[in-house]
């Protein structure tokens, strides 16, 4: 089956009852038929609410099926899904490496919690590739990816650097976020952890937090399970509920903000105020043919360079949109821009940009409506 049809089936009951969805199960103490198996529990019964009951074991169970991993750990967030990775992968005297496009909260974990215990983190160019095997020394732990990066949409050559981690035996990450896992497999080229935020794609309408870590194999499963459960992380039953019920439908909101981003996208190249079009999937991103190789498909994230735009003229522009928002998030039904000057923090990259750096995150809304609030907010920024 495509995975617009497993979508509609993964993670369901499909038993005597006829139930199409499962139900929210809530509970924290759960009894125990006799005094031995209190303690000797059998396979498949919960011993105790925290970690999971029917609910959530539907949520995993569809996301590891989607991405073909071999168990998956929810989270509260996608950032917490990103640091219950890298904890799980790194001890005291260890050493991450990291794109340098990665999510900012993902950066200042990496540099201001890791150290207290002991790790260190050193950031790469997104671009590096394989020759990432030159920063690999005897205390490398872990590799972390994000690609696209969130913000300046770089892409990383996946195989490329898995094929090196397998063979120095480091565990790579990603946070898979801007493709939830549906058009592109990362565990498939080889990455050890596929992290994302759940509040985006997959919840769909801007109305939960959730994350979600699926693991390549079974021994990496066991590591991050145990890692889960010595934190204390839970997620509760409404969370996932409403996160399976976004996963329904998740292929054909991606796909609409997809096309809808392109139109877009396309408009906005035409227009003299736009420099670059940083969206992988259109021709005018330096790195299309990777995505290209390693995509199905895109999302509606994508950001736009304004050549000899300050901030304050980013600002008139935002404040004279109207049918999109401004906020933090993405992945729902509206369409929301934000100006990402004031948050990058890159060390290593190489490529600048002139002048401003606009991010856009295309809803459900009409294209022909957008590109009319768009006309409105380059007016006012010229003014």
């Amino acid at each position: 089956m495509r995975d617009d049809t497993r979508l509609t089936r993964l993670g369901r009951p499909h038993d005597e009852r006829g139930q199409v969805n499962p139900s929210v199960a809530r509970g924290s103490t759960m009894l125990a038929a006799s005094a031995d198996t209190l303690y000797n529990f059998p396979e498949g019964r919960t011993h105790y609410g925290r970690v999971g009951l029917e609910t959530h074991n539907a949520l995993r169970g569809a996301l590891t099926e989607l991405q073909g991993g071999a168990g998956t750990s929810l989270t509260s967030s996608g950032l917490m899904a990103n640091t219950l990775s890298i904890l799980a992968s790194v001890e005291a005297g260890g050493r991450v490496l990291a794109a340098d496009c990665i999510y900012g909260p993902v950066r200042s974990f990496l540099t201001n919690v890791l150290p207290r215990y002991g790790v260190t983190a050193e950031f790469f160019a997104p671009d590096m590739g394989a020759q990432i095997a030159d920063l690999i020394t005897d205390d490398v732990q872990a590799i972390l990816l994000e690609s696209p990066g969130s913000l300046t949409m770089e892409l990383q050559d996946i195989p490329a650097v898995t094929k090196v981690a397998r063979e120095k035996g480091v565990i790579t990450i990603i946070d898979d976020t801007w493709s939830a896992g549906l058009t592109l497999k990362p565990l498939q080229l080889g990455v050890d952890y596929a992290a994302q935020a759940l509040t985006k794609y997959v919840g769909g309408h801007s109305d939960l937090l959730l994350g979600a870590v699926v693991a390549r194999d079974e021994a990496l499963f066991n590591r991050l399970q145990s890692t889960e459960r010595s934190f204390g992380f839970h997620t509760g039953p409404d969370d996932v509920y409403l996160a399976l019920r976004g996963l329904r439908s998740m292929a054909v909101r991606m796909e609409r903000s997809f096309q809808s981003s392109l139109t877009i996208a396309d408009w906005l190249k035409s227009r003299p105020e736009v420099g670059h079009i940083l969206h992988p999937a259109h021709e005018d991103h330096p790195q299309n043919a990777l995505f290209k190789r390693d995509f199905s498909g895109g999302c509606g994230l994508f950001s736009v360079e304004f050549p000899g735009w300050d901030i304050p003229r980013s600002e008139r522009f935002l404040d004279a949109l109207e049918v999109f928002g401004m906020g933090f998030s993405w992945g729902g039904y509206e369409s929301l821009a934000i100006h990402c000057d004031p948050q990058l923090k890159r060390t290593k990259t190489a490529q600048k940009h002139d002048g401003a750096l606009i991010r856009f995150s295309i809803g459900m809304e009409a294209p022909e409506d957008l590109i009319a609030d768009l006309e409105k907010g380059l007016a006012a920024a010229s003014a």
